[in-house]
């Protein structure tokens, strides 16, 4: 089973990239290797909405996405890990999302979805913010959903923790640490 993350947090060593160890040592702990981008030491341009990509799915921006778009293309899990900010995803997580139009070209345009392969397509979104409102999680999923459903993953579950703000506080977390590695154990195994 090929898995791949995304780790769309900035800081380095925070509680997004916590989680994301936990859930990648628990798919890991189950014989699936996870191929980890860290979206901050990329260069990915934003979308320049061009058009470039309407008649062929193919984007013509060649920057650090070329090797992403051949993993979303093969995976079977899929994981975007992100803080949110400002009720919704970070910018570096932002920018891959938006940077898939041209599979939303290649699936709704050219009628060419990702298939789905022998395990199945599932996606797992992690999210982790200091606010305690519930909007920042349904921002930010309305985002990842849209981002799913466009690279042919049809269902995703949402890991999610509110109220944590400080670098590494999500340690001291009564259960969040124990839910992302079992999160990492379910999504290699289904």
């Amino acid at each position: 089973m090929k898995i791949i993350a995304f780790q769309g947090s900035p800081r380095k060593d925070g509680n997004t990239e916590l989680l994301l160890n936990e859930i990648i040592r628990g798919a890991g702990e189950h014989g699936s290797p996870v191929r980890t981008y860290k979206l901050n030491l990329m260069k990915i341009r934003p979308c320049q909405d061009c058009g470039g990509c309407d008649q062929t799915g193919v984007c013509i921006l060649e920057d650090d996405m070329g090797p992403v778009y051949d993993d979303i293309r093969t995976a079977d899990r899929i994981i975007l890990a992100s803080p949110i900010f400002f009720f919704g995803l970070s910018a570096q997580a932002k920018a891959l999302v938006d940077r898939c139009q041209s599979f939303w070209c290649e699936k709704y345009l050219l009628k060419k979805p990702i298939e789905e392969g022998p395990f199945g397509r599932k996606g797992l979104l992690v999210l982790v913010g200091g606010m305690k409102k519930e909007i920042g999680i349904e921002c930010g999923n309305a985002s990842a959903k849209a981002f799913f459903r466009t690279i042919s993953v049809s269902e995703h579950t949402v890991l999610s923790f509110l109220g944590v703000d400080a670098k590494g506080a999500i340690k001291d977390h009564p259960t969040a640490l124990a839910e992302a590695y079992e999160t990492g154990k379910a999504l290699a195994k289904s």
